[in-house]
């Protein structure tokens, strides 16, 4: 597989021991742990990359905008200086976490782009996950972004929250459409495993939103957004013309990526690497000059196939039969003929002499599909 000389570099900033009881969220990150000390681990693990530009930046992984003042700044600024040629630097950040000055700090120190985390414009919807913010401070932190000079906001919103329905999840895509940002990002809600509200599901004591509303809450979010201007993109990514997220592009690509932290996975010189969960065992790692990896893959050609295939499936545009040759030095028409032709059949795919991309009504649906793709 060809790699482009320049991979994305991604940041992850972890949150620990500060666990929403209700929906599993983390609220703070880092309690318990020295922030200094971690953010000097990542540069160390970074400098060992040896990496001389990244096409794009992304700071994210719980809240970054949790660090102490002064230290998202300062690793911004180091970012920023050995890789002042990035096209794309995007921070992600809490809207209860940020005010204009900080805002002014980010966008002077070289972020240009903006991610946030709103999940829901609706007040009972952010209590159920725990977040502590209302409506109103999502709104403000629009406008102060403005003002401080970024150009390129996207929102991160969740539907199929327990207790919302259609039309409350209307209002929130209502909500974000009336901001005129550049990007959205839709997904729906996830049962994280071992979680109080995975074991009040299993009670009966929550009851997660039904199979019919979740996929009419999809449905619903691109035909909205359509309407209000944005592309769809990637199977749960909008963006208005010019701004789809390069960094996540590169991902959806196979592209190489170095991911930097506790738990950050890797996509580099044909090695899939994840690093160490435990903040204080990888910290201690690096500092020792040790390697902060606890898992390290090499895929064969077979792998690298199935992986960038279900990858670039994920994208609308989906699979380039030439971008796919180049990447993987094979024919995704010939390797993936009998999935292509069950599905293409079943008016899950659109198949022509070039591309493969799955259909309109295959994209609420998309993992069962992709899970095909994923062995050869």
């Amino acid at each position: 597989m060809k790699e482009s000389l320049t991979p994305a570099l991604y940041v992850h900033i972890p949150f620990c021991r500060a666990k929403c009881g209700y929906c599993g969220f983390y609220s703070e990150p880092l309690v318990g742990h020295d922030s200094e000390r971690l953010l000097a681990a990542l540069l160390r693990e970074l400098d060992g990359y040896a990496l001389r530009e990244a096409a794009t930046i992304y700071i994210g992984g719980g809240s970054p905008s949790c660090l102490p003042e002064g230290q998202l700044e300062s690793l911004i600024e180091q970012l920023n200086q050995r890789f002042p040629n990035s096209v794309e630097f995007t921070v992600e950040v809490n809207p209860a976490q940020m005010d204009r000055p900080r805002l002014e700090h980010l966008r002077q120190g070289g972020v240009n782009r903006l991610s946030i985390g709103v999940q829901s414009f609706n007040e009972r919807d952010l209590v159920t996950l725990g977040r502590p913010y209302k409506p109103q401070q999502i709104l403000s932190l629009v406008k102060q972004a403005r003002q401080a000079g970024f150009a390129n906001i996207s929102l991160d919103l969740i539907f199929a929250i327990p207790g919302s329905t259609l039309s409350s999840w209307k209002k929130s895509l209502n909500e974000a459409i009336r901001l005129e940002v550049e990007h959205i990002s839709a997904y729906a809600l996830t049962y994280e495993s071992d979680t109080p509200l995975e074991r009040l599901v299993q009670k009966g004591t929550v009851t997660p939103v039904d199979e019919e509303t979740d996929r009419a809450m999809y449905e619903t979010t691109i035909e909205m957004l359509a309407e209000g201007g944005f592309d769809h993109y990637e199977i749960s990514n909008f963006a208005r013309p010019g701004f789809a997220c390069r960094h996540n592009l590169m991902y959806w690509g196979n592209e190489p990526y170095v991911g930097i932290g506790p738990s950050a996975g890797s996509f580099y010189q044909g090695r899939r690497t994840t690093n160490i969960a435990d903040v204080e065992k990888y910290i201690e790692a690096v500092e020792q000059s040790r390697s902060s990896f606890a898992e390290v893959q090499t895929p064969d050609a077979e792998a690298l196939a199935c992986e960038t295939a279900v990858l670039m499936l994920r994208r609308i545009a989906g699979i380039n039969r030439e971008d796919f040759k180049r990447k993987t030095g094979r024919d995704v028409f010939t390797i993936f003929a009998n999935n292509i032709e069950y599905h293409r059949k079943s008016g899950m795919l659109e198949v022509t002499d070039e591309y493969i991309r799955l259909t309109r009504q295959a994209l609420p649906i998309a993992d069962t599909i992709l899970c095909d793709f994923a062995g050869i």
